[in-house]
């Protein structure tokens, strides 16, 4: 997902192949450059590595977080959001089948209803991106604190600003001039290093685990009932990557390879969250963070080690996030979206709004928690499924396949519900 990322969600940028040329497609009135042609270019293997890099990002974070808050049998619940969300993969794999004109996610929107279709999913998916930026802020500051518990910033006379929120205010320092780039194409190629990421974030927690004097000492609670929204919310957190979907298809070279594609991602990632997961919550038990890497002794190699990787990425993905956030609000002023200070503008009056939000709720894992329920879990199991349904014409009939959508589409409904509640629940109790 290089800087051509108009309809992707918060995830890591995909690498794109050196051979594909640029095509324009509309989102709305916006039109986007992709780097990939109609027949596509690229191999199954570099599909791979995109949609690892797709699935893979922050939530594996916050993993641990919600094996305490549902307990272990919570774990189930992760496999059946895994599964649900594989097999609306699949479905949008078909309503790409259905209709060669569909590029994009929104476009899938646009087959099944229209403009509002359209305009519904990328709704979400803006808003989506825009709140996984925020988070990124609020990462950065939470770990920076936890490494430099004790820095205190003089901004003027008597007037100091301590902790995490002078740690978000000088990422977001650090970040301004990545917000500035017209071409962020070189910043794809940093971030496409988040499937390694991954990896290293988990090694050197279990290192940390096992050399280290933690241990795998804490058991758990089997279940915990009132925990079990928060738990799922996350868990669809670590899902998100739907609207990249028919991007990897289009941009593949042999298109009947994807579903193959979708079960080696889908294995890979899920397999790394239950572990993750299963690691920080023997490791910490019910005290483990929201980020699991906040519970790490700062003095060993392989915390250091974690923490340091946990803190890169965020940084060169900031500006991929808000770039078609950026893009799409240019659209609105259509007579100055060619100059380049009204475009400076806009980039930093968007970060400003992310650190202003970042400062006011400080709280990563309930931020994702909401995400997760209400933005990833409708775009990535509900508006599929439903997109699916109309495109096939199978919305008012019955069949085994079409009960089993129906059912994860109410699955959907009951975790946005309930998860969203309680997220929101959270927040406010926590201001």
């Amino acid at each position: 997902m290089a800087a051509k990322f108009q309809d992707q969600p918060l995830t890591l940028p995909l690498i794109i192949s050196e051979e594909q040329e640029n095509i324009k497609y509309k989102l709305g009135n916006v039109e986007s450059n992709y780097s990939f042609i109609n027949k596509g270019t690229t191999s199954s293997f570099k599909t791979i590595i995109n949609g690892l890099n797709a699935l893979s990002g922050v939530g594996i974070l916050s993993t641990p977080y919600a094996l305490a808050s549902g307990g272990w049998l919570s774990l189930i619940l992760l496999f059946i959001i895994a599964i649900s969300a594989f097999y609306s993969g699949i479905l949008i794999k078909r309503c790409m089948e259905a209709d060669s004109n569909i590029r994009t996610y929104p476009d899938i929107g646009e087959r099944a209803f229209g403009g509002k279709g359209r305009l519904l999913i990328s709704i979400f998916m803006y808003v989506e991106l825009y709140l996984v930026a925020t988070g990124f802020l609020i990462l950065e500051g939470d770990n920076l604190q936890n490494l430099f518990p004790n820095v205190d910033i003089e901004v003027i006379s008597g007037l100091h600003i301590g902790g995490k929120r002078s740690f978000v205010v000088l990422i977001a320092l650090m970040i301004l001039p990545t917000v500035w780039l017209d071409n962020l194409s070189f910043l794809s190629y940093i971030s496409a290093s988040g499937v390694l990421a991954s990896a290293i974030i988990l090694v050197s927690i279990f290192c940390t685990g096992a050399f280290d004097g933690v241990g795998f000492l804490q058991k758990g609670e089997v279940v915990n009932w009132h925990g079990i929204p928060t738990a799922v919310s996350l868990y669809g957190f670590c899902y998100c990557a739907h609207p990249v979907f028919p991007m990897l298809y289009s941009s593949m070279k042999k298109k009947h390879q994807f579903s193959h594609v979708l079960v080696i991602c889908f294995i890979i990632c899920t397999f790394s969250y239950a572990l993750m997961a299963i690691i920080g919550y023997k490791m910490f038990g019910s005290d483990v963070e929201s980020q699991v890497t906040l519970n790490l002794p700062t003095g060993k190699l392989s915390s250091r080690i974690a923490i340091y990787t946990t803190l890169v990425n965020p940084i060169a993905k900031y500006a991929l996030m808000v770039t078609p956030i950026v893009n799409a609000t240019k659209n609105w002023f259509p007579w100055s979206c060619n100059k380049k200070p009204f475009n400076l503008l806009m980039s930093t009056s968007l970060l400003i709004s992310t650190v202003i939000v970042a400062l006011a709720v400080p709280f990563f894992g309930y931020l994702m928690s909401l995400v997760g329920a209400f933005l990833s879990i409708t775009a990535s199991i509900i508006l599929p499924c439903l997109c699916y349904l109309k495109i096939s014409g199978n919305l008012r009939r019955f069949g085994c396949e079409v009960v089993v959508i129906w059912g994860m589409i109410l699955l959907g409904v009951m975790v946005v519900i309930f998860g969203t509640y309680t997220s929101l629940l959270q927040i406010v109790g926590h201001l």
